[in-house]
């Protein structure tokens, strides 16, 4: 069964956004019920941020209400618009008539999926990084013009291509917040111990 692309930010959305039972938010995103009761009670993923999977394009509204209104139904993902195919090789050439769409593709992935790294973006949708850094501290010369677009409804990328950078970077920010937890915990149990009294002799 597949799952959506960042299976725990999207089950934090669905816990903290709908009236979906447990069981249905784990089997969606693949996780134990336990998992999803965690989240609720602020013991699991506490530092990861949700993602809402309808403007991801991974679920309908009414798909949300469908389930809501009967638990024992299961939420269904949406199929990708574009069949997957493997990504072609070479660098990517935009049309002289899309290049002025690409600030608004940009701003729309920093909005939407600031976990992806400007690397990523650079290699999909051909800019550079100083435009990148300049939309994200909105420092663009262009910037009171910029208007947050969809890069696959402006033409500037295929719907897998946006898809494989987004998994991509969700397993890489989800691997980054499992490493900074557990050396957290470390400087925490470091800590306790050289807080704790000395025995006495």
């Amino acid at each position: 069964m597949q799952t959506p692309l960042m299976p725990k930010a999207t089950a934090v959305w669905l816990v903290d956004n709908t009236m979906l039972s447990f069981d249905q938010i784990a089997e969606f995103c693949g996780l134990h019920v336990l998992e999803v009761q965690g989240i609720a009670d602020g013991e699991v993923a506490a530092n990861i941020q949700g993602s809402d999977p309808v403007v991801n394009g991974q679920l309908t509204r009414s798909e949300i209400e469908r389930c809501e209104k009967d638990p024992s139904a299961r939420l269904k993902l949406k199929k990708p618009e574009v069949e997957l195919r493997k990504k072609s090789k070479g660098p990517r050439y935009t049309p002289v008539s899309k290049r002025q769409d690409k600030p608004d593709a940009i701003a729309w992935i920093v909005r939407y999926h600031p976990e992806v790294a400007d690397s990523q973006i650079v290699k999909l949708i051909g800019t550079t990084k100083d435009t990148i850094r300049a939309i994200r501290d909105k420092s663009h010369w262009n910037i009171s013009n910029i208007n947050p677009r969809d890069p696959v409804s402006l033409g500037l990328c295929k719907q897998y291509e946006l898809d494989e950078m987004i998994r991509k970077a969700a397993e890489q920010h989800e691997k980054r917040q499992a490493k900074q937890a557990a050396a957290k915990a470390g400087e925490e149990m470091e800590q306790t111990e050289v807080d704790a009294p000395a025995e006495k002799l």
